[in-house]
């Protein structure tokens, strides 16, 4: 499923304390769009596009309608930058954008999200994933968000599911899945049902064309091939590159060294940035340089403002701007800008990009729904301070008599700690007995 995916240095990028800048032309009167400005609005920035063509034939009759895809996995990270960026240029282009939450897809994918966490995982998703666009300024109430298992389990779609697994040979389907489902020397057969059901998302969200990145491109293929046997329509696919990972290879959620969470602290981000590999005079190979080019600048340039700003010492040259990602690469490639200074300036970039998205998910609820989608054993920092706070508040005014008193129970109370411990795992495993035997509902769809 699609997942990738995918400055204060920049002084375009506002200031945590106040609100997105609104997105410019996402607005604005469609009309004054001909059809082949919004077909370079729906392509700019793309790394490619299967079906140009049949763009421009559905822009001759209507707006576009299509898909971005995610199966709720590992916790997002800074490469879902990417794909919520190119969101604004559909809307803005006046595109009907469908959000995905595939977590259908996230169990079938070598179980990399357990059965029993499914919900969660894809409520944490759809809560984080509004938080993104809202940071970047998107308008999430233009979007449709949509979860998979509302249609995924429906008899029609089953039905469809047969007929695909029928004429889908097992070569197309490891094919097709090679760069996104998980590869094993011994692939369960759910790897292999993977690809062909992206296929069919196509069809039962209705839509002209989906999303995704380059990865994605053999499944795209795949649906191309096998989407008009069954008698629908081939549809257009849309595809960005891949953000590097820090240490040069795609950023994954399943690899911790290869990406910034996007609920990683300032400190964090500026030390995983601070060990990124950034090679002075190296543009090649260089997940640093490459995120200015996709997140930071497209962000900036959609607030009307599209720069970079490298702060540096007078005696080192002073600050210096760049209105483009050309000049400061050349810039880079000629050694007049130092990784170090890079680094700092993108680190401090995007803990910009992430404070309101930080901000979003302090609070109890949503530490509670992090912690059950990812457990980690411990308890939320907001039920911790709030049972603390209760515990100071039903604490009794010390006396004489209570002093004798609290002295005399004192034992049976070292007692009842003692064995507190014993008790406490079997109690901790209450929820998890009834969380493997309640069944994932499907989220109805919802619109922010």
């Amino acid at each position: 499923m699609a997942t990738h995916a995918p400055t204060t240095a920049a002084p375009a990028t506002p200031a945590p304390t106040q609100p997105p800048a609104p997105l410019s032309g996402a607005t604005g009167a469609r009309g004054a769009l001909t059809i082949e400005a919004k077909v370079d609005l729906i392509t700019r920035g793309l790394q490619e596009t299967l079906g140009v063509d049949t763009i421009r034939d559905v822009l001759k009759e209507r707006d576009l309608k299509l898909y971005w895809g995610t199966a709720p996995t590992g916790k997002p990270h800074i490469g879902y930058f990417v794909p919520m960026v190119k969101i604004a240029d559909f809307l803005a282009a006046g595109c009907h954008v469908t959000i995905l939450f595939a977590n259908l897809h996230a169990f079938l994918d070598n179980m990399k999200a357990p059965w029993d966490q499914l919900e969660a995982r894809t409520q944490y998703y759809e809560h984080l994933i509004k938080a993104i666009l809202t940071s970047v300024g998107v308008p999430i109430d233009k979007l449709r968000f949509v979860v998979g298992t509302e249609y995924q389990l429906t008899r029609e779609y089953n039905l469809d599911a047969y007929k695909l697994a029928a004429m889908l040979t097992v070569h197309d389907a490891i094919k097709a899945g090679a760069e996104v489902v998980k590869q094993t020397d011994n692939p369960l057969l759910s790897g292999l049902i993977y690809p062909g059901l992206q296929a069919l998302d196509e069809q039962y969200l209705d839509v002209d064309a989906q999303f995704g990145g380059v990865d994605q491109r053999k499944i795209f293929v795949l649906a191309e091939k096998y989407l008009p046997k069954l008698g629908y329509k081939k549809r257009a696919h849309l595809m960005n590159a891949m953000v590097p990972g820090l240490a040069g290879s795609k950023m994954s959620s399943s690899d911790p060294d290869s990406k910034i969470d996007l609920l990683d602290s300032p400190k964090d981000v500026e030390r995983k940035i601070k060990r990124a590999f950034c090679e002075e005079g190296n543009v090649a190979d260089n997940g640093v340089l490459a995120f200015v080019k996709a997140v930071l600048f497209p962000i900036a340039g959609l607030r009307g403002n599209a720069s970079f700003t490298i702060k540096r010492p007078e005696k080192f040259g002073g600050d210096s701007t760049y209105t483009s990602f050309e000049d400061l690469e050349k810039a880079f490639a000629e050694k007049k800008v130092h990784p170090g200074d890079l680094k700092k300036a993108v680190a401090e970039a995007l803990n910009v990009l992430l404070e309101p998205i930080r901000a979003a998910f302090n609070t109890p609820e949503l530490q509670e729904l992090t912690e059950t989608a990812y457990p980690t054993g411990k308890k939320p920092a907001g039920a911790a301070s709030k049972k603390k706070e209760k515990k100071k508040h039903n604490k009794r005014p010390e006396t004489a008599d209570s002093a004798v008193s609290d002295a005399a129970a004192a034992p049976k109370d070292a007692q009842q700690a003692k064995a507190a411990p014993a008790a406490a795992p079997k109690d901790a495993a209450k929820p998890a007995d009834q969380a493997k035997t309640a069944p994932v509902e499907a989220a109805k769809v919802t619109k922010a």
